[in-house]
């Protein structure tokens, strides 16, 4: 864990949280309609758009700089059994935030909790890891070492 302050189960919650923010739209729709059938579900906030300033650091530890801005989409939702879900997507796609809302709702349901995680969690980390290998392959075929070679002694 990146903070060790951090619990356990919000340990869990964040992690579903990335995937749902990683999962393809069409997938969580057709995942939502499996699970869920026709569970009511009320907007708190949003769906809505903008922008976040990204920020960096140099080094991974200088000072902190702003890097640029990106995209978001963000919803809130709160289900008809009462459970409150929150998401925030890279882009615009509002359809996408209000499903990943709905699933950080659903997942608060323990039972619930175990198909998401079957259905749709676990499948999109996998996909992330896959992706991120062959991310990886692809970086690693194109790597140059650089290294000098003497010619012999300057006289």
């Amino acid at each position: 864990m990146s903070n060790s302050s951090e619990t356990a189960p919000n340990a869990a919650r964040r992690r579903a949280m990335e995937a749902f923010a990683a999962a393809d739209t069409q997938a969580l729709l057709a995942a939502w309609q499996r699970i869920a059938g026709r569970m009511e579900a009320s907007a708190l906030r949003g769906p809505e758009a903008g922008l976040i300033m990204l920020r960096g650091r140099i080094g991974g530890g200088g000072a902190p700089f702003n890097l640029g801005e990106a995209s978001v989409a963000r919803a809130s939702v709160r289900l008809a059994s009462g459970e409150v879900g929150h998401a925030m997507v890279l882009g615009r796609d509002a359809e996408h935030a209000r499903l990943a809302a709905l699933f950080d709702a659903g997942w608060q349901r323990a039972d619930w909790r175990g198909r998401i995680e079957a259905e749709v969690i676990a499948p999109t980390l996998v996909a992330l890891a896959e992706a991120d290998r062959l991310s990886a392959e692809e970086t690693e075929a194109t790597r140059v070492d650089f290294f000098t070679m003497v010619r012999g002694e300057d006289d």
